[in-house]
């Protein structure tokens, strides 16, 4: 029965989204009340949410990638704490836990794999710290309506706002409440829209960049925004955010 419910809301999901991006097209020749209709499920159906965003410290929050040095300690377990570099794959090797996939998280995310993976197989309630001790180069992307854009190297962490600025500004095209930052998490890519003016004037906090994150700042006179948006992302990633 769950599993009908499911295809059922696949089924809507996926029907909405492709209506909603036809309609979007279709508004930007003749920006009817559809049209507006349309782009308002198109960014509840594409875009996620901003409190997925890290706002922490860099190393709270820093995403993880190969060659990042990682000092591991898990309370009353010396036998399985100390320090682990990522390898080329993005793993790490620790004692009894095996081989795990880091490349991608933030260390706390890592602390919460571990203690559901030591939990299930030796110890009761482990409690586990994971500190970035180095960072290596890690990359973001920032196109579109900026003066100076490209591919920058970001070391530790690097916020919105300064990613912007390493482009040295926007352009007099650009429209600061069309900025798309887009983020591999897993398998999927998700889309955040993201407002520039709301974050300087203290309205929404300055997320912080990972390595490898995609900033496409739009004209202000773009009609086929919301559509490139969504054929960025793969069809599944924005019907899973629909079905949220």
């Amino acid at each position: 029965m769950n599993s009908h419910r499911r295809g059922i809301k696949i089924f809507m999901a996926t029907t909405s989204l492709l209506c909603a991006i036809g309609l979007s097209a279709c508004s930007s020749t003749g920006g009817s009340s559809a049209g507006d209709v349309a782009g308002d499920a198109v960014i509840g159906g594409v875009f996620a949410n901003l409190a997925e965003l890290d706002y922490g410290t860099s190393l709270e929050q820093a995403s993880i990638a190969a060659g990042d040095m990682l000092d591991i300690k898990v309370f009353q377990a010396e036998e399985l704490s100390g320090k682990v570099r990522v390898d080329t794959n993005g793993q790490i090797s620790l004692p009894l836990a095996g081989s795990l996939t880091v490349a991608g998280s933030t260390p706390t995310e890592v602390e919460n794999k571990l203690k559901v993976l030591l939990g299930q197989r030796y110890l009761q309630n482990p409690q586990v710290t994971v500190f970035m001790e180095s960072f290596t180069n890690q990359r973001v992307t920032i196109e579109g309506e900026v003066k100076k854009p490209g591919v920058y190297p970001i070391t530790g962490s690097v916020t919105l706002v300064q990613a912007i600025a390493l482009s040295e500004g926007l352009s007099s095209l650009a429209d600061s409440k069309k900025i798309v930052l887009f983020r591999r998490i897993g398998d999927q890519t998700k889309a955040y829209n993201l407002d520039l003016d709301a974050i300087r004037n203290g309205k929404i906090r300055d997320p912080y960049l990972r390595g490898d994150d995609r900033v496409i700042v739009h004209r202000s006179d773009s009609r086929y925004w919301l559509r490139e948006t969504a054929a960025l992302l793969s069809p599944f990633s924005a019907i899973n955010n629909i079905l949220r």
